[in-house]
């Protein structure tokens, strides 16, 4: 079975947020749309995340830890 590769920011609409995990499931990395890099991350992705592995995104001491 073969198939075109798509870039993770290709399969993204400009306003949808992604999340990088290694193959063992431990987040990498959030994408944030480049219009909302200023904002909050919004609460429904921030539950999602501190429910799951532990982090607020909002939280900037968490910056060192996930890209």
């Amino acid at each position: 079975m073969s198939h075109d590769y798509l870039g993770f920011e290709s399969t993204l609409d400009e306003d949808d947020y992604g999340f990088i995990l290694d193959k063992d499931g431990k987040l990498k990395g959030i994408w944030v749309p480049q219009a909302h890099e200023d904002e909050n991350v919004p609460e429904a992705i921030v539950q999602l995340l501190k429910d799951h592995w532990g982090i607020d995104p909002n939280d900037e001491s968490n910056y060192g830890t996930i890209h």
